[in-house]
């Protein structure tokens, strides 16, 4: 007798499309939880933003997690990052981590000396996983260069050695990492779900609109839940 489908509560409908939720299929990604996106000292605090918005999402995190190695279900972890040398960091990407308004004072750009090391750059302190919530042992660590897990990294290859197709979606940024990676694991044929209270962006209205975007067209890039929901089908 075939089991009976799993949902979770979610919009615009229950997730995942074919109630096919299971700890073989099913992993959860934490995006860019580093101190340069959201630690003292990191790139983010430098910029200036609150970093008490992309930490809030901390704590759901780590139950979502807990529940996850608890129930045998996959975890992957993300870092963003770049060489040493910085020959993967294009021009235009470092120009822009620099440019600031007029009347601003100097602030670290990606590559250049900071309070954490040197900011983005791999090894340095502040590209690390914050210690909250460090991977376990046998847990995958993508190291990317750009916004999306997928490019230039063998995180695809991972999903499909291990049999993964739905996807659960957390970290930071909302607008930013966690959104280019829903669409580019959305093309690649993964059922997706962001959980809406396990990310953050560093203004709140991109953070509401990145989700709104998200159940357009029927779930277009896929469906937004929260740890409340998903924690209440694990149990």
């Amino acid at each position: 007798m075939a089991a009976a489908p799993t949902y979770i509560d979610a919009q615009p409908y229950p997730w995942p499309y074919d109630g096919k939720l299971e700890a073989a299929n099913t992993a959860l990604v934490i995006i860019d939880m580093q101190t340069d996106f959201c630690g003292k000292g990191g790139y983010i605090d430098l910029l200036g933003y609150d970093i008490s918005i992309t930490r809030a999402c901390i704590e759901p995190i780590q139950r979502v997690l807990a529940a996850f190695r608890k129930h045998q279900f996959h975890v992957i972890h993300t870092r963003e990052g770049h060489r040493p040398d910085l020959s993967d960091l294009p021009a235009n990407k470092r120009w822009r981590s620099r440019k600031l308004q007029q009347g601003q004072s100097p602030i670290p750009g990606i590559g250049d000396p900071g309070p954490c090391g040197r900011v983005l750059v791999r090894g340095e302190p502040g590209w690390d996983i914050i210690p909250d919530l460090a991977p376990a042992a046998g847990e995958p660590i993508i190291d990317k260069p750009g916004k999306g897990s997928f490019c230039a990294t063998d995180l695809d290859m991972i999903l499909r050695q291990r049999g993964i197709r739905n996807l659960v979606l957390t970290g930071i940024t909302t607008d930013v990492c966690v959104h280019t990676t829903m669409r580019e694991a959305n093309d690649r044929g993964y059922e997706c779900v962001i959980l809406g209270d396990c990310c953050a962006a560093t203004d709140r209205g991109n953070h509401d609109a990145a989700l709104k975007m998200v159940t357009m067209q029927n779930g277009v890039f896929g469906a937004i839940s929260t740890s409340e929901a998903l924690l209440s089908r694990l149990g």
